[in-house]
């Protein structure tokens, strides 16, 4: 197996046509060519390799780490001395990408890393997390070395990234057992030691995903006094240092494999990211949306994993004479089960595009900030949909520890809840909604998809053009609704998440469409984001009418 080469939308939207403005960016212009062996000399030459490497990431994820997934949820780590063991099939896991290559990869290449832009990496990893979603939280938490490239000085970057690039595990530390939204909140206390040249790190972290990891970086309370988020820094802890031992490792739902940990720190040395007191106004925001769209490619890998067990056994399993998949009721389950898959996907690599072309364009950026919790809430509250639907799709069957289903669905849970929860996504998405970016956004889209169908007339294509039209009017007036002065906060509340949904069918369905335009495997999967989108706005329409 091979989860690259199995699956044509990677390699679509691997070779779409914003990527030569994506890789123009990442390598400078190709500034770097002729300055390092490996350094593309052309967007072409550069989509080229990665799509060479997609292919290793591929055979990795369908000949190992698919395998391995069964026995690491079964086995998990354990905790000795405290300090964490990862199951073998873990390590095999870490052993083979390692081996690979594939640590580090949006890293710099004089770090040894590939300087993939994150429309690569999230591609990377929506095939990792198919194969194990557990696992694709360890490995992709080597993001965290993106904020030291970014934050940290030169002598940070020259002692940690290389190792990174070599197979370091990486962890960020940010939840307190009284700290786990409310960031502002973390009491462990960062001192400086001046006879070492050092910070001291001590108190409690919870919740730390791969919690024993090789460098950790962890936010602390710098300012003696300080009770707010401007009082915290950031700090990189090198576990081969000593001072921190594991308390435990959490007994989860899901993810099992991946460990999760209550950390004590005690005068634990550290150095420091960056400025003082940035450490959460700057340098986690900028972690936290990276990560974000991390869980929002993790969801999306166990999206197509749920497709790809549902599709399986319903053409497999016969009743009445007949294999299901040929029954309504189930067809329906498997192409709603495919539309969110690829409207989530549409969007993950649209907003990682921008994400891309942000570090030129400050447009660009502010598309970024709107698109990333659209696609976090989305991807994620669909994986737990279609990790549901594909066990309905099983029958009694699903409820059995011996299909994968039953543990995709597990899995499946923490999708919407860590990194920033669905009712946090919507909190996020509401600086869009007010000053009417999202808005703006859609029209760009409407005029794109106009411009060609007035090129190339198609009456399909242009009948989801005009029911689009007319939800986005629907949003208007549902906002206007909502927003009147006076309104009571009731309707309000209920209103805000409705908003944000509605925004992303919309969005969603237009995005399709433009695919569509390329792939008209795309337009079915649009059609079931139309109307959902005119669906959504008239049903939330009536229902705050009567709010």
């Amino acid at each position: 197996m091979n989860y690259y080469n199995d699956n044509e939308s990677l390699s679509f939207y691997l070779h779409h046509p914003e990527m030569e403005k994506v890789v123009a960016v990442k390598e400078k212009d190709f500034a770097e060519a002729g300055q390092h062996p490996e350094a593309p000399a052309s967007a072409e030459e550069a989509v080229g390799q990665y799509d060479m490497v997609m292919k290793l990431v591929g055979e990795i994820a369908g000949e190992v780490i698919a395998p391995n997934a069964e026995e690491v949820d079964h086995v998990g780590p354990t905790l000795e001395g405290g300090r964490v063991q990862y199951a073998p099939g873990t390590r095999r896991n870490l052993d083979a990408l390692i081996q690979a290559g594939l640590y580090g990869i949006s890293l710099d290449r004089k770090y040894d890393g590939l300087n993939w832009p994150r429309a690569a990496v999230v591609m990377a990893a929506e095939i990792i997390a198919r194969a194990d979603v557990g696992f694709a939280t360890i490995w992709g938490l080597t993001d965290c070395a993106d904020t030291i490239q970014e934050f940290g000085d030169q002598a940070l970057k020259d002692k940690y990234l290389p190792r990174i690039c070599k197979g370091a595990t990486c962890s960020m530390d940010l939840t307190e057992p009284d700290a786990g939204s409310d960031l502002q909140s973390v009491r462990l206390k960062a001192t400086w030691d001046e006879a070492a040249g050092c910070w001291r790190l001590n108190g409690v972290k919870r919740f730390i995903t791969n919690g024993d990891a090789d460098l950790h970086l962890v936010l602390a309370r710098s300012e003696e006094g300080s009770t707010d988020g401007r009082g915290l820094s950031y700090f990189v802890f090198d576990r081969a240092d000593g001072g921190m031992t594991v308390r435990r490792i959490e007994n989860k739902m899901g993810i099992k494999g991946s460990p999760t940990a209550e950390l004590q720190f005690t005068n634990a040395p550290a150095q420091l990211v960056g400025e003082r007191r940035l450490g959460l106004i700057k340098y986690v925001m900028s972690l936290m949306n990276g990560a974000r769209l991390g869980v929002a490619a993790q969801s999306i890998g166990l999206c197509e994993a749920a497709c790809r067990e549902a599709d399986a056994y319903a053409a497999s399993r016969e009743q009445f004479g007949h294999p299901i998949n040929q029954f309504v009721a189930v067809q329906d389950l498997l192409a709603r089960m495919r539309a969110r898959t690829d409207g989530a996907r549409s969007l993950m690599y649209e907003t990682a595009r921008y994400v891309d072309l942000s570090a030129s364009s400050r447009a660009a950026s502010r598309v970024a900030d709107i698109l990333t919790p659209l696609v976090k809430l989305s991807a994620s509250e669909f994986a737990n949909r279609n990790a549901y639907d594909c066990i309905q799709v099983h029958g009694g069957s699903g409820f059995m520890k011996e299909y994968a289903c039953e543990r995709l669905y597990r899995d499946a849970r923490i999708l919407s809840i860590y990194e920033g929860t669905s009712q946090l996504q919507v909190v996020a998405a509401m600086k869009g909604i007010a000053n009417g970016a999202y808005l703006k956004q859609i029209e760009s889209y409407e005029t794109r998809v106009a411009e060609a169908l007035a090129g190339a007339p198609d009456a399909e294509r242009q009948h989801c053009l005009d029911v689009l039209r007319k939800a986005t009017d629907g949003y208007k007036r549902f906002y206007e609704m909502a927003a009147t002065e006076g309104t009571s906060r009731v309707r309000f509340e209920h209103a805000t998440r409705a908003l944000t949904e509605v925004l992303a069918s919309i969005v969603m369905a237009y995005l399709l469409l433009l695919d569509s335009l390329r792939d008209a495997r795309f337009l079915k999967s649009c059609q079931f984001f139309v109307r959902e989108s005119i669906g959504q706005v008239s049903r939330q329409i009536a229902a705050l009418e009567n709010c």
